[in-house]
């Protein structure tokens, strides 16, 4: 009980010195200028909010595949630098071969979370014979397509057709492999988008929740109202699945469990997105809509994360994949043996 009361006040110092950081950096203009149309106008004149970086790399900057990405790469034994980085998605193979200064690739990727910005990237990599590569790429491709999802985050294609990377940037992935195989680049960037899209769906419910008790309507706050309190219920148990689907695939980090328990979690998160949005909005009405409210910047990066790194029914099927290996007799023994590893 010690232990855990003094890891709750580690967590109440950090997350307040956090919040404090957060305040003095992340303005509502700096906001504004990174999202929709301003953020392209923004990254048109090659803007990059270096203070903030420096300060904490915070959201909205690509913190969390930073981390993620430098945590796989160094658990497959790379060297971990300080730099921005970010992950990008599977889809198109990228092929590697060798090349006398190390290893060639040649592919093309879309969708990668700021690619034109950051200074490196992490992608899975297949040889001639299929298999399987970890390569770093300490400078990105040739930028061809820049696109903004709806949050207003951009998402680039690269062209990475001749890029030369050197020995010591391409790494085995690391040996977890059981069931679903080896962690890749994209299961490890499924499992930062749900991670995501827990504080999203938090965030929203926790703002239904406050508009819902201020919010007064025919003489009484809409909590009072049944309808309302059976749509927060249904919010708040979607909520709870996705948190504890997250909270489980990130114990099997560094276990052979791990890929089923992102599959999981990413199914799981996304499919809670559509309702708690719906809900959210639903409550808030025209208001939740508008440029001013906050709640659209929750939403919209809901509806953007859910198909990144894999939508809901790519997952959905490979869950099925595994389940169908095992055969029927093998589904409670496998689930059972899933939760096991997360304590």
């Amino acid at each position: 009980m010690e232990h855990a009361e003094a890891g709750d006040a580690v967590d109440g110092i950090v997350l307040d010195q956090v919040e404090r950081l957060l305040a003095q950096h992340l303005t509502p203009a700096l906001l504004a200028a990174c999202d929709g149309a301003a953020g392209a106008a923004a990254r048109a004149a090659n803007l990059w909010p270096a203070d903030l970086w420096t300060a904490l790399a915070a959201s909205p900057l690509p913190l969390p595949e930073t981390v993620a990405g430098a945590a796989l790469w160094a658990a497959a034994g790379g060297q971990v630098a300080e730099d921005a980085l970010s992950l990008v998605p599977g889809g198109g193979p990228v092929r590697i071969a060798p090349h006398a200064e190390g290893f060639a690739l040649d592919g093309r990727v879309a969708q990668v979370p700021w690619g034109g910005s950051v200074a490196a990237l992490l992608l899975d990599a297949v040889d001639a014979a299929g298999v399987p590569h970890l390569v770093r790429i300490a400078a990105p491709g040739t930028l061809r397509d820049t696109h903004h999802n709806l949050a207003g985050e951009p998402r680039d294609t690269l062209d990475l057709t001749g890029c030369i990377v050197a020995a010591a940037d391409v790494r085995a992935a690391p040996g977890w492999a059981a069931g679903a195989g080896a962690p890749s680049v994209e299961s490890v960037g499924a499992w930062v988008r749900a991670q995501q899209m827990v504080g999203a769906l938090e965030t929203c419910l926790g703002s239904a929740l406050d508009h819902a008790q201020e919010r007064q309507q025919f003489g009484r706050p809409l909590a009072k109202f049944q309808a309302i309190q059976h749509m927060l219920a249904e919010a708040a148990g979607e909520v709870a699945a996705a948190s504890a689907a997250a909270d489980l695939a990130s114990a099997c980090w560094g276990d052979p469990r791990f890929v089923l328990a992102t599959a999981i979690a990413k199914a799981r998160c996304g499919e809670a997105a559509g309702h708690v949005a719906a809900i959210g909005h639903q409550i808030h009405g025209a208001m939740g809509f508008t440029q001013e409210h906050p709640l659209h910047r929750a939403t919209r990066r809901l509806w953007s994360w859910r198909d990144e790194f894999g939508s809901d029914a790519l997952w959905q099927e490979r869950i099925g994949r595994a389940v169908c290996a095992g055969g029927g007799a093998a589904l409670w023994p496998m689930l059972v043996r899933l939760r096991g590893g997360a304590g």
